[in-house]
């Protein structure tokens, strides 16, 4: 379904309905530059870390369309868990691998709640950044602590620079990506607004030291384009 919420008023700050559930899919590839590409990325290594019988986490997993990519291509036994908050979310993402077959386990949960089990791999895409702060320091550390020696954690945010004209050339080529995949001027105007304190980014060297402080040993930035970034961190 083609992504039309922010073309009428907002009413409310954004949140994961089902309104943004319905049009998700589509919300992704037209406002996230090379979505596609970092998610392949995000896949490959995924798998390169994924040993036989271990198990993977993707936190905010929304309609499951990264684990089903990875089951796909899967070559081993591992288990493959995904965890939203979304009840919306996880109905979409129900119907999919219900059409495929899929064996991946679904959970509705707070990530910052749940009991991890040990893990060798955690995904998080675009989720961090509507975790306040404070909670999100708190989250890394205990997936850290969850990891096995040697697993990672991939991530993608959206970043800000340090350079404020930097930072306005970014945020004006986003637009204009936006622009060119059909978006109207007022429904960037209308989503930045129901963004506003929701979607808090930090800038590519803040999202580094937080995985250093929060105990892994390595952070290496695998893809950017502008102010979109994908991370890995090795524990």
């Amino acid at each position: 379904m083609r992504d039309e919420v922010f073309s009428k008023p907002i009413e409310k700050q954004f949140e994961f309905d089902e309104k943004i559930a319905a049009v998700f899919d589509d919300m992704l590839k037209r406002s996230v530059p090379f979505y596609d590409e970092a998610m392949a990325l995000t896949k490959r290594y995924a798998l390169a870390y994924l040993k036989e019988g271990g198990r993977l986490y993707d936190l905010g997993c929304s309609t499951a369309s990264t684990l089903l990519g990875i089951e796909r291509d899967l070559k081993t036994e591992a288990e493959l868990i995904g965890i939203d908050n979304s009840p919306s979310m996880l109905e979409q993402a129900r119907r999919k691998l219900e059409v495929f077959g899929s064996k991946i386990r679904l959970e509705e949960a707070d990530i910052i709640q749940y009991q991890y089990e040990p893990a060798q791999v955690f995904i998080s895409n675009y989720t961090l950044q509507f975790i306040r702060p404070l909670q999100r320091e708190t989250l890394i550390r205990t997936l850290c602590d969850a990891l096995e020696p040697g697993g990672v954690f991939l991530f993608s945010e959206k970043v800000v620079s340090e350079n404020k004209r930097l930072n306005k050339l970014m945020i004006d080529g986003y637009y204009d990506f936006k622009k060119a995949q059909g978006y109207s001027e007022y429904e960037i105007m209308q989503k930045r607004e129901a963004l506003e304190n929701v979607l808090i980014p930090y800038t590519e060297a803040e999202n580094r030291e937080m995985t250093a402080r929060c105990g892994f040993s390595h952070c290496e930035t695998i893809f950017r384009w502008g102010n979109f970034a994908t991370f890995i961190a090795v524990k």
